[in-house]
């Protein structure tokens, strides 16, 4: 039973190692410590970027004085990957009231298991009483995986 808990463990180092050997670049450290430091590495910078981009959202958000609750007006369409690579959705907000309002938008990125990639936010200005704007928001860095999008939170003023 050891021999097979030893073997696992030697099993799964190779593993990861090789897994791990592209993040790497030229590095030629490939031991267990090694990969692990380029893995926390890379973890870092994605924990750093989507730190930034959330902090961003605050600060649209917070710019957007006096705004109402409005996520019921808005609907996201499914992930696409645009020309640069990043992924993109199709945002429409319907109007719901008898004046032009402008509208600011979060779209939180997730991967199928529901783990936040990325946020963004995007504005839809003048959108006409009962009628419906589209507008596109892009996520901030290129993300990889089956991803998925949905309205954090909408505000209207």
């Amino acid at each position: 039973m050891e021999r097979h808990g030893i073997r696992g463990l030697i099993l799964g180092a190779a593993a990861t190692a090789a897994l791990a050997a592209p993040l790497t670049g030229c590095s030629d450290d490939t031991t267990p410590s090694g990969v692990a430091s380029a893995a926390s590495s890379i973890a870092s910078e994605a924990g750093d970027a989507l730190a930034s981009a959330t902090a961003e959202a605050g600060q649209k958000f917070d710019e957007f004085k006096n705004g109402v609750n409005a996520k019921g007006d808005v609907k996201v369409s499914d992930v696409s990957t645009d020309s640069d690579g990043r992924s993109a959705a199709k945002v429409t907000v319907t109007n719901s009231t008898s004046s032009s309002k402008s509208y600011a938008v979060q779209i939180d990125f997730r991967d199928r298991s529901g783990n936040l990639l990325d946020t963004a936010v995007v504005t839809v200005d003048a959108v006409a009483a009962g009628a419906a704007k589209d507008a596109t928001v892009r996520s901030n860095r290129t993300l990889s995986g089956d991803v998925t999008a949905e309205v954090a939170r909408a505000a209207r003023n």
